[in-house]
This record gives structure tokens, sequence and C-alpha cells, in this order.
């Protein structure tokens, strides 16, 4: 009945490293073609990576921006340390600390990126050539198996071209001399990469099996609940952060319909994980969203909404994916008759934007409410692929409209025409009107509302288009 299964196709990540003030940035906001990542500053630090879609070519990526790499300076913060340990009041301890914190977790994320990435770009600096720090980096990426593509930035002009020859002396391939600020030279840069991305078939196979992503937090229990809804201790639990690494896939068979389940955190030994590895673990997650048709959100009863849960949910409906929000480690929690209800009006302030996904309390661990989770999720999943028919769908919207008219003048007042379902997967409804420039977001919403109060659509974002009478169709 449960077998694993091979893994999706999943669009590949390229990881962007080099020492600090290389113009990383810069480059990052060129390739993705905007000003900022879909998510970005994790834990409110520049040092925390940063996760855009880029394309080339028809091919599609994941890029991702790490913090500047400077081995020197990581030695000078630890030597800082040299005031009195127990001299809580040195400045000098103090800051020491504090540094070499923050460039050991600098080196965590730049590590973590290279090691989940198919592709690493390492950006150098043509104005000031080669240097220490430089070598220290290209002597860590001769030791992958990756490719790895040497971008020589600020090559502003052919001065600059030139002397991005002597980056030959770091022993990688040959540097592409590029220009983040102006845009010179990405073309190529780009072409190197989508060369060096692994291949895809032309044509995947179809799987119709529904997928479900359990997505959260190192630590909220995202083995123990698979281990539960698997009946079978199938993933290593333990007390420890980041006790598992790898993302696996479970297919199963339930009431009936073939069930995958990707868990974010897959089997690893516990000799053989990395110390800090598994503190960020989104790009694991980003990966599993593309992937799912329902996402499992834990979240832990005991600290409820962090800003990294905050963060993996809104990443969920950039990619209108369907949601439902676990509560797990319920047994921990001190009760009465108000308890639940008070953590249901906290969990919707903390995730604002998710406010139509269905909230479970469970405890993975006692296995508390745990045999509803599936059945949760594939009623879920039936709303992602509801159909309204096309008469209903405009009676539905005339009477709204009729309830609650667009504020506007004679003349440019906004009127609705008609609408129709344009697909399924997720629900995606076209309003054609007079000038949908008048349509004010806050109306949309409220014919969403209107939409969710009818059929419900529990759990599942809404598309809402609209075009103008004389639009083409989408």
């Amino acid at each position: 009945m449960i077998d694993e299964t091979s893994k999706q196709h999943i669009r590949p990540v390229v990881a962007l490293v080099g020492r600090p003030n290389v113009g990383k940035s810069t480059l990052f906001n060129r390739m993705v073609g905007q000003r900022k990542a879909i998510v970005e500053d994790l834990a409110g630090t520049t040092r925390d990576r940063l996760y855009g879609d880029a394309d080339w070519n028809g091919r599609d990526f994941i890029l991702v921006d790490t913090g500047g790499l400077d081995f020197g300076m990581m030695s000078t913060a630890s030597a800082q340390k040299g005031g009195d340990p127990k001299d809580g009041t040195s400045a000098g301890y103090q800051a020491g600390v504090a540094s070499g914190l923050f460039l050991r977790e600098i080196r965590e994320q730049a590590e973590i990126a290279i090691a989940e990435a198919e592709v690493i770009v390492f950006l150098v600096d043509a104005e000031t050539g080669v240097t220490g720090p430089d070598e220290d980096i290209a002597d860590l990426l001769r030791r992958t198996d990756k490719p790895v593509i040497l971008a020589v930035n600020k090559a502003d002009n052919q001065k600059r071209r030139v002397d991005a020859l002597e980056f030959y002396a770091l022993g990688l391939d040959e540097p592409i001399p590029v220009s983040a600020l102006h845009g010179a030279g990405t073309g190529d840069l780009l072409d190197a990469v989508v060369e060096a991305l692994p291949e895809v078939s032309e044509e995947p196979e179809e799987d119709e099996a529904i997928k479900i992503a359990i997505l959260g937090r190192p630590n909220v229990g995202k083995s123990s609940l698979l281990n539960n809804l698997l009946g079978e201790d199938r993933v290593i639990v333990s007390d420890v952060p980041g006790t598992t690494r790898d993302a696996i896939d479970t297919r199963i068979n339930y009431e009936d319909l073939e069930v995958v389940l990707i868990d974010t955190a897959g089997i690893r030994r516990r000799g053989k994980i990395e110390p800090g590895v598994e503190k960020h673990s989104f790009l694991r997650s980003l990966k599993a969203i593309d992937r799912a048709d329902v996402c499992l959100l834990l979240i832990d009863s005991t600290d409820m909404v962090t800003a990294q849960d905050a963060h993996i949910a809104g990443y969920i409906l950039e990619k209108n994916k369907s949601v439902v929000v676990l509560v797990n480690k319920w047994d921990l929690v001190e009760k009465d008759t108000h308890t639940m209800n008070e953590y249901t009006r906290q969990i919707r302030a903390g995730l604002r934007f998710l406010d139509y996904v269905p909230i479970l309390f469970i405890s993975a661990k006692t296995g508390q409410r745990v045999e509803k989770v599936l059945p949760l999720a594939l009623q879920v999943q039936e709303e992602r692929l509801r159909r309204i028919p096309t008469g209903e769908l405009n009676r539905v919207m005339h009477e709204a409209v009729a309830k609650n008219p667009p504020k506007g003048g004679h003349r440019h007042r906004l009127k609705f025409l008609y609408a129709t379902q344009a697909r399924t997967d997720p629900p995606t409804f076209v309003f054609f009107t007079n000038d949908h420039k008048l349509v004010h977001f806050t109306y949309g919403r409220y014919l969403e509302n209107q939409l969710r109060e009818k059929y419900g659509f529990l759990g599942t974002p809404l598309q809402m288009i609209f075009r103008s009478r004389k639009e083409k169709d989408v």
C-alpha cells in the first residue's frame, strides 16, 4: 500500500555567492527582473538568503541570493573576543561575539544555498581584482561537484573587461564580464546558467495523484505528523531541530484515492547532520510548495504564528496553492472553554491574508485529531476543482452588484457585464466590465467574499481577473 515515489520535476536552484559588496543584490534584481524577491529578509537582517523566480530562453529556475562571504572577517571577529569572557561589560568581547555569530550565520546560509543548488554563480569584482576572500571562496567551490559559473561584475568599460581575465587565476572556468548595474553581459551569463541547468524531459509523465505537502519550521512536528498519518515510524523523530534534511515523497492509497505526501524533511542518519543546516529550511519548503496541490502548514501552539510561518504562508499564497493550517502540540496547551477561540483569533490575526483557510488543532505526538487531517486536505482539494456554471455565476454576480452597487458618478460608474470561470486548480474567474480600471481592490474582495459565501472554496485561493469589454479573453 505504501511506497516511495520518484520526485516530480521541480524548478532547479541557482545560488549567487561572493564576498561582500561585489554587487550580488544588484545582479539578483537584474536576473529576477524586479526590485525585490518574492520572499526576503526572513529574520530581519541582510544575512538571510533571498529567493526569486527567474527565467531565460524558456527555462525557469529559483535564484537564491546569499550574504557576503569573507572568511578573513570571520577570523578577525573571533579574535575580537579578547576581553574577559566572564566580564559581560567588555564591549570588545560582546561586539566580537555578536560579529562572530553574525558572520558564522552568513557562512551557514551560503553553504546551505550551495548544497541545495544545481548551479552556482560566483560573483567577483573587476574593480578590485582578485582578493584573498575570493581565493577562499574559490577554494570552497572547487570542492563541489556542481557547475560553477564565474561572473566578473563592474566590467563597465573595455579596460575592466580586459582586467576580468586575471580571474583565471582562481582556477575556475572562463570568467564572464558583466555589469549588473547597466545590464551589460548579463545575457551571456544567463545563457551560461541555462546551459548548465540539468536537462528536463520535454513531456513529463502525468501524475494524477493528489500531492499534499507538509510544511513548517524545524521542530514543529512534521516528521511526527507524517509517521502518525502513515501509522508507522517511517521518518526519524527527534527533539533536536534539523534531524532530517532531504525531501522525500511517500505514496499512499487513501479511501481509494492516490495521495503523495511530500515531506519537506526526509530520512537522514543523526550522525550526518551538519550544525545549523536545518535552522533555515525555507528553500526546501519552496520546492515542496511548487509541487503541491494542498499544503499543510504546521505551526507550534507554544509559539503561535512566527515571522517564518507568515513567510511560508505568503509563498503558498503567491503560488496560488490551497492550504490547511495545523496547530500542533495542542496537548501542551492549558485550556479552558475559550482557549480554542482565542487561539483561532490570534492565528487569523497573524495570517491575515489567509482568512479563508481551515484551522485544525492537533497533537502529532498523541494522535489527537490527526485522523481528520487527510479528510480535510482532500475536501480542500475538491474545493480547488469546483466549477460554477456560467449562468449560475452571473446570477450570483448580478445579485451581489445589486445588493452593493459600485460607487462612482454617472459618467464613470463601473458596470459589470458578465462573468465566466476560466479554469479550476485554482478557481479563476473573469469579470467583464465597461472599464476594468474602475474596479477598486476592496470591491474585488467584496465579490470574492460573495463567491465564498455562496460556494465555500474552503482553503483555496481565488483568482479574480477584471477585463474591459473591448479586451480579448484571457
